[in-house]
């Protein structure tokens, strides 16, 4: 049935180049690593991105009621099988809030759905199994916390994130055993002890520098509670200027993580067969970031206030991109780079 709603080639085309043209609206970094990705597996995770984005929107919403957004996180579920529901997203979402790049893809979920349909039965089968799993967490925790999400604990923090981005550890090192001919199986059981890691380490990182606007915006926290009084504060004094020093140290506990998480994220790469050069490059990117963004975050304290945010600058983007994919066969050269990258900012030409 799924297969009769892609029978057009030309409508197959339009989703496809709609899906490309979105995906650097909502994730610039993933838009450079996924289109290093050839073929069917360049399909498949550019598919798989935009569904866990597009689940990643509803949840986020800060105004639906979260009988509303679990109801569509099922529907979005039942479109893999029913093509009606697919095409019908659009304006069964209409309500959905958020940042406008986000909404604009959920309003295009029904041509995702047609992109999906033309993966191979194994590849969906994979996307379908993970983006699943997923959407069951974010809709545990939209019911546990109806009024915005407010993270209890470190063990509480650790759960949400093997939903959100443990997940996509998962889903990428499936895709990767099956498309590519360079992960055989003994090398893929090494990456599933890591995959995880490889997820949450970048989600931690990106949670850490928009504190202040997942607060202000999506009415969500996920510096624990539990962390924030130990330390003489609490949530409700999140982004206060007289907090400021207190909730700073709050953050040690994820802050702490989220270097444990990279240190094995890039344990990940490194097991990625050396001629696998595709997922090597698009792991390398997000990972090289991530280290230095948290170098960043190690010395502010910027993103505990309103309106704050921490980012690397242009020309350390450019840099990065341009070094990560000369060293990226070379896990000694990955090595270098990463201890280069956390000890200050890597330009290449030495300018700041």
């Amino acid at each position: 049935m799924a297969q009769m709603a892609v029978k057009s080639a030309g409508r197959k085309k339009q989703a496809e180049l709609v899906c490309q043209e979105m995906l650097p609206e909502v994730s610039r970094t993933f838009a450079l690593s996924i289109r290093f990705l050839p073929g069917n597996l360049g399909r498949a995770v550019l598919c798989a991105y935009l569904l866990c984005r597009i689940a990643d929107t509803i949840e986020d919403d800060p105004v639906a009621p979260p009988d509303q957004k679990i109801a569509l996180l099922d529907r979005l579920m039942d479109c893999f099988d029913n093509p009606a529901l697919a095409n019908g997203m659009p304006s069964a979402s209409a309500w959905v809030k958020g940042e406008e790049a986000h909404v604009r893809l959920v309003s295009h979920t029904d041509l995702v759905f047609i992109l999906f349909w033309t993966l191979p039965t194994r590849t969906q089968e994979t996307v379908r199994h993970w983006v699943g799993e997923m959407v069951l967490g974010m809709q545990k925790f939209v019911g546990f916390y109806p009024h915005g999400i407010r993270i209890q604990t470190i063990e509480e923090y650790k759960k949400y994130c093997y939903y959100v981005a443990g997940t996509v550890g998962h889903l990428l090192t499936d895709l990767w055993y099956e498309h590519s001919g360079y992960v055989d199986r003994a090398e893929y059981k090494v990456l599933l002890e890591r995959c995880e890691a490889f997820g949450q380490a970048l989600q931690t990182v990106n949670i850490l520098k928009d504190v202040a606007w997942d607060a202000e915006h999506e009415n969500s926290i996920y510096v624990p509670e539990q962390a924030l009084r130990e330390h003489g504060s609490s949530q409700q004094f999140l982004l206060n200027p007289e907090r400021l020093t207190q909730n700073r140290a709050a953050l040690g506990s994820l802050m702490d993580l989220a270097h444990s998480d990279l240190d094995d994220a890039l344990e990940y790469l490194l097991c990625v067969p050396k001629f696998a050069v595709s997922i090597r490059l698009f792991c390398i990117l997000p990972l090289l970031f991530a280290y230095a963004t948290l170098r960043e975050l190690d010395k502010t304290a910027t993103m505990l206030q309103p309106g704050g945010s921490v980012k690397i600058s242009r020309l350390e983007v450019k840099s990065l991109i341009m070094a990560g994919c000369g060293v990226v066969m070379s896990n000694h050269g990955i090595r270098w780079l990463v201890a280069r990258t956390r000890r200050g900012p890597f330009t290449l030409g030495g300018k700041r």
